[in-house]
């Protein structure tokens, strides 16, 4: 057999080569994915693009599937052109993506960075911004999305008068310096949503925590024996090796933003399913999402791949 093949013959006998255990480890790593995915998900999916063209009416022997109008498109061009929410509450998810995504890598990876450093109290330092991966679980989410929760803690001082000076302050941005509106409003947005951003930015911390320890302290040494300075120091190693994780938090964030329970465009689709029983519309705005979605994904990772830095490339 060829030495870099799966299988090798000792003494007569078929025996696995490095490879080969290598990839057996990797199937079985992979296999519960796989059983859950075929035996779960994939069953789920075909049924829901059945409903999407399809007609649901529920009597006493269950339900019943009639070929949707216009050759199964109907509900798919109701959600495009009829429905009077649908395609406002999409805008405004990618609107929202585009403002947010930016903002929690880069405070992911400032944090990442800090952390990173050597202090007393670093590992408590560690565990307090692991609180919102906890935060973000369902529960607790739900919770503190609850209508009972917002107006309990909500300022009851606060007046009209006070949230006037509020947004005051992006008047008196514009007036006395040069950034254009754009600018300040993505600033503005970023400030009153600073809580949003943090308990998103649990995970991504991790990962680059993860990373930034992996980068072997050797090339430090050695650029700083070369006289390079820390700010060289980062552009020309830190930055490049951490890359690919940038990658991998660019595309987790955005799918995190986009399936959030604060999404509208995800509760109107629950809703319209569960809610409203409507499962046909409900499937078919929900294909919709999906196909948006991926192909956000599909620019984003293609943009961001081509400037992806991989250690083992020759």
């Amino acid at each position: 057999m060829n030495k870099k093949g799966y299988f090798k013959r000792v003494h007569g006998k078929l025996r696995l080569t490095l490879l080969g255990r290598e990839a057996l480890a990797g199937i079985g790593f992979a296999l519960p994915f796989l059983i859950g995915f075929f035996g779960l998900f994939l069953p789920m999916i075909v049924k829901s693009v059945t409903y999407s063209f399809s007609n649901m009416t529920v009597e006493s022997t269950g339900y019943v599937l009639t070929p949707a109008a216009k050759n199964g498109f109907e509900h798919y061009i109701r959600a495009l052109t009829i429905d009077p929410d649908f395609n406002r509450m999409l805008l405004q998810a990618i609107v929202n993506m585009l403002t947010k995504v930016p903002l929690v890598i880069i405070f992911s990876f400032f944090m990442a960075n800090l952390l990173n450093q050597k202090f007393h109290g670093r590992a408590v330092a560690r565990s307090i911004l692991f609180l919102p991966v906890i935060l973000t679980s369902g529960v607790v989410l739900g919770m503190e999305s609850s209508d009972l929760l917002v107006t309990t803690l909500s300022p009851a001082e606060m007046t009209g008068t006070d949230f006037s000076t509020i947004m005051n302050v992006s008047g008196l941005l514009l007036e006395y310096t040069d950034l254009p509106a754009s600018a300040i409003n993505f600033l503005a947005n970023a400030v009153n949503g600073i809580y949003s951003i943090i308990i998103a930015s649990g995970v991504q911390i991790l990962i680059f925590l993860a990373g930034l320890q992996s980068i072997s302290p050797s090339l430090y040494e050695a650029s700083s024996m070369e006289g390079a300075t820390a700010w060289e120091s980062f552009w020309k190693i830190t930055f490049p090796m951490i890359s690919p994780l940038i990658l991998v938090n660019s595309i987790y964030t955005i799918i995190d933003s986009f399936t959030s329970e604060t999404n509208e465009i995800m509760k109107d689709i629950k809703n319209t399913i569960f809610g409203e029983v409507k499962y046909g519309l409900g499937s078919a705005m929900a294909w919709i999402y999906f196909v948006c979605i991926g192909i956000i994904l599909l620019i984003v990772g293609g943009i961001i791949s081509r400037h992806v830095f991989y250690n083992d490339e020759r």
